[in-house]
């Protein structure tokens, strides 16, 4: 079984985090969000990845190389983002028999995935509460009949998960027209299997569509969970570390740090002293937590510092975004309503009653600066000392 686990494109839902970085290379606790799908696919079964990419596509090959997991890898181009069947048929002279399909930047839980390869042709499905929001399966029992792209009445509450097993004839069958979208759609081309083929639909136990900075802390929120208490690092013994919090070698814990787990601390990342960390929280690679700081429910991404004496909650900071001493991030609208955040122009419900600040690479607050909730900081954007943020920057 190959494996192609699409990672080509650019991700301008979940913009600032993006500009410089693939959507499918974002941190979910201690891997990228492509390597959860990698993984997935190589413990089901897979002999051979074969990633497609695109945007920034040096992020990906330098992290997954010539061989990953004792399997090795391949890599085809998308030259533009002409859709998911486009993204595949660039692999298109990889593919040699049946081949199974993974959005990269996508979480599917790993028992899901096997069943899928047992079950090909098949796709993944999963029942949600809104499937107009999605591509939506009929069934006959286990057999998919039909499949409908985001329809305002929907059949049922089956939604596509963007994860496939084709038969070895689909591999013709990738030429597929534009559709109204404008792209050239896989679901075009299961479609043309469930014509030929039976088609097995595969329900997920879980299954996460990483698109909007949110979705990220739910990413981390999930895989976090999942740690076991492992401490390597360099821990003071005063620091009082409660719960499956993991330290990894390399990693520094300071006197007076009270970490409560799911947490994670990278390499060359240090805390405190005398700081708070808690909910889940990855605090990535040479990241800095300062002094008399709490952290909360976050994701600090590569060599991201939090001066001393803030405070930051459910946010996400990009890599090197530097908080001056005593910026405070709101992260609780005073109605008590779901925070909205910019998605490509427009403002839209993160459906989260607590959501913070996203800042992108780079960013940089000076000392005493209040972030509003919801507030987007662009890459390299400076924010003066004692200013109070109440828009994107």
């Amino acid at each position: 079984m190959q494996a192609v686990v699409l990672a080509a494109g650019e991700g301008t839902r979940i913009r600032p985090l993006s500009d410089s970085l693939p959507k499918p290379m974002l941190p979910a606790a201690d891997r990228p969000l492509a390597a959860h799908a990698a993984d997935a696919a190589v413990r089901a079964g897979a002999d051979e990845l074969v990633f497609v990419v695109g945007y920034e596509a040096d992020a990906v090959r330098d992290y997954f190389g010539e061989e990953y997991a004792g399997i090795p890898v391949r890599y085809a181009v998308q030259e533009s983002q002409a859709g998911t069947a486009d993204a595949v048929r660039a692999a298109r002279e990889h593919l040699d028999g049946e081949f199974a399909v993974l959005n990269g930047d996508n979480l599917y839980d790993p028992a899901g995935v096997a069943a899928l390869f047992e079950g090909g042709p098949a796709v993944g499905a999963r029942r949600v509460e809104d499937p107009s929001n999605y591509g939506v399966l009929s069934t006959d029992g286990d057999a998919v009949t039909d499949i409908v792209e985001k329809p305002a009445d929907p059949p049922t509450d089956l939604a596509n998960t963007g994860a496939y097993v084709f038969p070895a004839a689909a591999r013709e069958w990738l030429d597929v027209p534009e559709s109204e979208r404008g792209e050239h759609e896989i679901t075009d081309v299961l479609a043309r299997t469930i014509q030929e083929f039976e088609v097995s639909a595969v329900e997920l136990e879980r299954w996460l569509d990483v698109g909007r900075p949110w979705e990220l802390l739910e990413a981390n929120e999930w895989k976090l969970a999942e740690l076991d208490r492992e401490i390597r690092g360099d821990v003071h013994g005063d620091a009082d570390l409660r719960g499956d919090v993991v330290v990894e070698e390399g990693a520094t814990v300071d006197a007076g740090v009270v970490v409560e787990g799911p947490a994670l601390i990278r390499s060359g990342a240090s805390v405190g002293p005398n700081a708070y960390v808690r909910g889940a929280t990855l605090v990535d690679e040479d990241a800095k937590v300062g002094h008399n700081v709490e952290v909360k429910n976050s994701v600090l991404m590569s060599g991201a510092t939090v001066g001393h004496q803030s405070y930051v909650g459910d946010s996400v900071l990009g890599r090197d975004v530097n908080f001056g001493a005593g910026t405070n991030v709101a992260n609780l609208r005073h109605d008590d309503r779901p925070v909205k955040f910019t998605v490509k122009g427009e403002r839209v419900s993160t459906g989260r009653r607590k959501f913070g600040v996203v800042a992108g690479d780079e960013a940089k607050t000076g000392i005493n600066v209040a972030l509003n909730v919801g507030t987007k900081l662009s890459p390299g954007v400076g924010v003066p000392p004692g200013e109070t943020v109440t828009r994107d920057r």
